[in-house]
């Protein structure tokens, strides 16, 4: 039943990726390429609300982390901002184990932000850092870029043990 579900929403799709193929045939190759690719394949990028899943980016244990609740501003978290969420994913070993609600600091939003200085700033995943109550890191390191705002945020603990501050 779900198989034969699956194959007939991709002949559906492939149909229609057809059609518009064939509608944009008159089209200069390169024109009907950015057209075709900016029409279909253009995401959304919005805020940390809830249920969206983070890749966690120290070593407290956890893999991937769904956000329960962002703790400041209506709509949803953004770079430096703390959420809470629950663990999805986590090592054997770990300090934390699956299924503990622990608290996060967002470190990477695919999210864009301006700066002072006019530039923006997005990353190609989410990605968060576990913290204490008191906002203290979990881990010991944190791997990847992490950007300098979270200093303006009164996360100097967490810029110290990261390797590269974009």
């Amino acid at each position: 039943m779900a198989a034969s579900l699956a194959s007939r929403c991709s002949r559906v799709g492939r149909s229609l990726m057809d059609g518009l193929r064939n509608n944009f045939s008159n089209l200069p190759i390169t024109s009907r390429e950015t057209t075709f690719g900016s029409f279909l394949y253009q995401q959304q990028r919005t805020f940390i609300q809830m249920r969206t899943v983070l890749k966690v980016v120290d070593n407290s244990g956890a893999k991937k982390v769904m956000c329960i609740q962002a703790l400041k501003g209506k709509k949803g978290a953004r770079l430096g901002d703390t959420i809470i969420a629950s663990v999805k994913e986590a090592m054997p070993n770990g300090k934390v184990k699956k299924g503990k609600v622990v608290y996060g600091v967002v470190v990477r939003a695919a999210m864009q932000r301006g700066r002072c200085d006019g530039s923006e700033v997005k990353f190609d995943d989410n990605a968060v850092v576990l913290v204490d109550k008191q906002g203290q890191p979990i881990g010991t390191r944190v791997f990847g870029p992490v950007p300098h705002e979270l200093r303006q945020k009164k996360h100097v603990k967490i810029l110290t043990l990261a390797g590269h501050i974009a």
